[in-house]
């Protein structure tokens, strides 16, 4: 059998947020520091401080927003030591990663400053673990209130005259665990004293997400969603995708045959989890304004040799690819509940979008499948239907093709479409419901690679990255073609 997909191009179902497709970069190994951070005064060309070359390739890619300081580290930041002068800012040990010294030259002004180069909405996430309540209120004073106090003066001292302009702000994060091993219903409480005081200032109007489930705790969201849900805009939710158990995780390369399949499964978990976790919302919010915020997604491999296992740097391979490509297919058919997304992470840790090596700097198969499918973002969603062959594996199968489409407001659309299967290419009828192909341009862009563990090094830095796909075929309403193994592609029909 053919995979046999029915893109209903007349059927508009929702919008796709673009925030689907935002990021997170937490004060961790080498993620802000020499990933994003190197100082106004470091060889490395920078603007600002900022790596010009990391800049630049987060620009192209167009990251609508993005999620700092954690993380973990969120719970133990107190925002006062990063702002002013940074010789005289406070260092600390980063007790959650790698036992190092912070010394807090990445701050509030210098993450506004990037988000701004960036075009991005910053995504703020405040310490509800070990701070205070006037911490976190005077934190978005400073921000955010445009008038006489001491918070928006101290702010016009340091440089910044004009409030920012801040929407999303997490009130606290995994505070089931490093955010404090809190229970539900302590948190719920938590949650709803310390929202009170992230206050709206002028006309900036914060969308406040609450701290949400680690995996497959439901009780967690019903407990949240019962107590204090007409209180928050956003619930949030975490999962990676780990081959295999906590304290031995697998490798990111040279890994046996059987991790590629147990990783791609595990990847299709999300869309269960969304699911199930959705419905209990559904209870609460029937109308959906509470959005589902999943800020933390991706694999999480053991650390590679010879790193500091506290910085979480991991290669990122073709499987990585396909784990990206996955999530948005499942995003999107949630689009109605998921609004917001932040793999983890975006340099140097876990599922980078780039990798650096001193003033080198790589794009991994990851950052590829970002840009490939930017084409879906703020786009309308549209009805698929398939029938698709199993990937089968020792006794275990998955079906072989993951599909989305979208339509852009000038009328384009675009199919993103995962071959699971390592081995097998997949052959694809693509039938376009209320659309002569005969006057239609079609064009294509495939991600792959001939090795499971295929990935980009900074000798061979361009080892796995997109082509062009022509071996695509349109007659009628059909297009046709045969998606290589272990792939990820999008087609645009216009």
């Amino acid at each position: 059998m053919k995979n046999q997909v029915v893109i209903h191009t007349d059927i508009e179902k929702t919008k796709i947020n673009k925030n689907i497709y935002g990021h997170f970069a937490e004060h961790l190994g080498r993620g802000i520091y020499e990933g994003i951070w190197v100082g106004e005064d470091s060889p490395i060309p920078n603007t600002n401080g900022i790596r010009n070359d990391v800049l630049e390739a987060l620009k192209n890619i167009h990251i609508p927003v993005l999620r700092w300081p954690g993380g973990c580290f969120a719970d133990e930041y107190h925002w006062k030591d990063g702002i002013g002068p940074r010789e005289n800012r406070k260092k600390m040990v980063n007790t959650h990663w790698g036992g190092v010294v912070e010394n807090n030259h990445f701050g509030t002004h210098e993450f506004m400053m990037l988000c701004e180069m960036l075009g991005a909405e910053p995504y703020i996430c405040g310490n509800v673990g070990s701070g205070t309540v006037q911490e976190m209120s005077e934190w978005v004073e400073y921000m955010t209130f445009d008038g006489e106090s001491p918070m928006a003066n101290w702010r016009k001292e340091n440089g910044q005259s004009e409030p920012w302009k801040l929407k999303y702000f997490g009130v606290g994060n995994e505070n089931w665990g490093c955010g404090g091993n809190m229970r539900p219903e302590y948190y719920a409480d938590l949650y709803r004293r310390y929202q009170t005081y992230v206050r709206n200032y002028g006309d900036n109007k914060i969308y406040r997400i609450a701290g949400g489930a680690n995996v497959d705790d439901y009780r967690w969201t019903e407990v949240l969603m019962k107590n204090a849900h007409w209180l928050m805009d956003g619930l949030s939710l975490h999962y990676y995708t780990i081959p295999g158990e906590w304290d031995g995780k697998g490798a990111a390369t040279d890994f046996p045959e059987d991790e590629w399949f147990t990783t791609l499964k595990k990847a299709l978990h999300m869309d269960t989890l969304i699911t199930r976790h959705s419905a209990i919302m559904d209870q609460y919010d029937p109308e959906k304004r509470i959005g589902m915020i999943i800020d933390e997604w991706g694999t999480w491999f053991d650390p590679e040799p010879g790193t500091n296992p506290g910085f979480l740097y991991q290669q990122n391979s073709i499987r990585d690819a396909l784990v990206a490509g996955l999530h948005f297919n499942i995003f999107h058919k949630h689009a109605d509940r998921v609004q917001m997304t932040n793999i983890a992470q975006t340099v140097n840790v876990l599922q980078a979008m780039i990798l650096t090596e001193g003033e080198k700097m790589l794009l991994t198969p990851t950052y590829h499948v970002f840009d490939m499918f930017k084409v879906h973002h703020d786009a309308s969603l549209l009805q698929v239907d398939g029938q698709f062959d199993q990937y089968q594996f020792g006794k275990e199968s998955l079906p072989q093709v993951s599909v989305s489409a979208s339509k852009d407001k000038d009328g384009k659309i675009h199919i993103s479409l995962c071959n699971l299967d390592h081995k097998n290419e997949a052959e694809l009828n693509l039938k376009l419901r209320g659309l002569d192909l005969s006057a239609s341009q079609v064009s294509g862009k495939i991600l792959t690679a001939d090795e499971m563990d295929a990935h980009n090094t900074f000798d061979q830095p361009e080892n796995v990255k997109p082509v062009a796909w022509t071996d695509v075929k349109s007659e009628g309403q059909t297009l046709s073609a045969k998606l290589p193994a272990m792939s990820v592609a999008i087609l645009t029909v216009e």
